[in-house]
């Protein structure tokens, strides 16, 4: 077995320690028996080589478990929790740019006392807080409630938030900008999106918003239900599916408009990673760039194994600093199996779609939005307990043409500023999109039964589905094996 292969499964293995225990309870007896067969099998490979191999995917899968049990025992001991029910005034810093809703604000709190980790505060939306801001607050603390069979707790967790605060009393101590970087970047986006809303009125201003910069707050809530309604909400957030997803779509559309491949790519990278910073570089965004950077590089390899193995490694080192992402962040599991539909699926429905003209990359689009759409579609099914009927229609009608708007929108936020007469003729060009797309999420969300809610859909279905996915992508790729080799007419 070559090297790369034993990294391959060691990381496999090691991502299955980390699935065992954060979905099943673990004894420490069958931990510390792991690690002894590790050494036993260590040992007997001094007799025979093949036992060394059982000895590292034991090890890395010992490894998996004990690493999740470590981030599991750092939520139970933290300090945070002695002063749950109390009455707390800290001065501390706003660390991340405030998530505005239509009535209130979400602000992640870093506090000048380590002890209490970062605080998720609920506020009104004035006055008006930003990044970087030093403030002074005074509140109860509370334990994030878990609520239905969503764990709140773990969720906030996983990103050192320990406690939750509602309406504290807030003192601004004084303006900071924080982070150079960031603070120009968000600085800049304000501009941007002063810019881009000079050029659109609602609803359309929404999405363009939402697409840019990840902010649904001028999306109306009668359009974000119907967005919700009929599967295609995910369109208006910045997820790590959706930059994965788009990093591809750009990618076929630089090479339709007549880039070189290698063109195409640096192009795509560097407009998704500009993108990344302008909306303040959220985890999930971070984690769906380097999912989609490392697919288009494994991709310019040409070899469809290089490609499964760089996502596995992505997803690897993402979980040895923070296995929590596993079960608790759903972005994570989107990202990844997106990426992994976009290798598997894409390139057999661009098989079956090869009477549809590659016009603007078409076939390549409708391809890798339905093998997308096909393997998060049960984790979606188990997080959310709907099965979306009509959802694949609406997304693979409207998924295309996201990419397209996104540049469109970022270049019209830019003229807007400097030169407005080209930006006011890509507005105008822009709004034949925007219009198809209301009318499609308009005419969609009319029709009755567009999902169904089932109480409960177990791992052991999820299993099931994705062991029927890869069954079936053995079988098409060994026939189109026979087809090349002219066995199959």
């Amino acid at each position: 077995m070559s090297l790369s292969k034993i990294f391959f499964f060691s990381s496999l293995s090691f991502i299955f320690g980390i699935f065992l225990f954060s979905f099943f309870k673990i004894p420490q007896t069958l931990i510390s028996l792991l690690l002894f067969l590790s050494f036993f099998f260590l040992f007997l490979s001094i007799f025979n080589k093949k036992f060394f191999f059982f000895s590292i995917f034991i090890f890395f899968l010992f490894f998996g478990i004990f690493r999740t049990k470590i981030s599991f025992l750092k939520i139970e001991k933290n300090l945070a929790k002695e002063y749950f029910g109390k009455e707390v005034e800290l001065i501390g810093k706003i660390e991340k740019e405030p998530e505005f809703g239509s009535k209130t604000v979400k602000i992640i709190f870093l506090p000048e006392e380590r002890k209490f980790g970062k605080i998720l505060i609920f506020t009104q939306i004035y006055p008006r807080l930003k990044y970087g801001d030093k403030i002074q607050i005074k509140g109860m603390l509370k334990e994030p409630e878990n609520y239905r069979n969503f764990d709140y707790k773990n969720f906030l967790a996983k990103d050192g938030i320990y406690s939750i605060i509602y309406f504290p009393e807030i003192k601004i101590v004084e303006r900071k900008a924080g982070n150079f970087l960031k603070s120009a970047l968000f600085e800049f986006k304000g501009k941007m999106k002063e810019s881009l809303n000079s050029f659109f009125s609602p609803p359309y201003s929404g999405l363009m918003e939402s697409l840019l910069f990840g902010d649904e707050e001028k999306i109306s809530e009668e359009w974000k239900e119907k967005f919700n309604q009929i599967g295609i909400r995910h369109i208006t957030a910045v997820s790590g599916m959706n930059i994965t997803i788009f990093t591809f779509l750009i990618f076929n559309l630089f090479l339709s408009l007549g880039f070189w491949r290698n063109q195409s790519f640096y192009f795509s990278i560097f407009f998704i990673f500009l993108y990344v910073l302008m909306i303040g570089a959220p985890p999930s965004a971070l984690r769906g760039f380097l999912m989609a950077f490392l697919f288009l590089v494994a991709q310019s390899l040409g070899r469809l194994s290089t490609n499964s193995r760089s996502v596995v490694f992505a997803a690897t080192l993402m979980l040895l600093f923070n296995p929590l992402l596993l079960k608790y962040d759903i972005g994570f599991q989107l990202s990844f199996l997106a990426t992994l539909g976009l290798i598997y699926f894409s390139p057999i429905f661009k098989e079956l779609f090869k009477k549809i003209p590659s016009f603007l990359s078409l076939r390549e689009n409708l391809a890798a939005t339905l093998g997308a759409q096909i393997f998060t579609l049960p984790i979606l099914i188990y997080n959310f307990g709907k099965i979306p009927i009509i959802s694949p229609l609406p997304n693979v009608l409207i998924l295309p043409f996201l990419p397209l708007l996104t540049i469109l929108g970022f270049f019209i936020s830019l003229f807007g500023m400097i030169l407005r007469p080209i930006a006011y003729f890509l507005s105008l060009t822009s709004f034949p999109f925007l219009y198809f797309i209301f009318k499609i999420v308009d005419l969609f969300s009319k029709i009755p039964f567009s999902s169904i809610s089932i109480q409960k859909f177990s791992l052991f279905f999820v299993f099931l589905f994705y062991s029927v996915l890869f069954f079936l992508i053995k079988k098409l790729q060994e026939r189109q094996k026979l087809k090349f080799l002219g066995i199959i007419i």
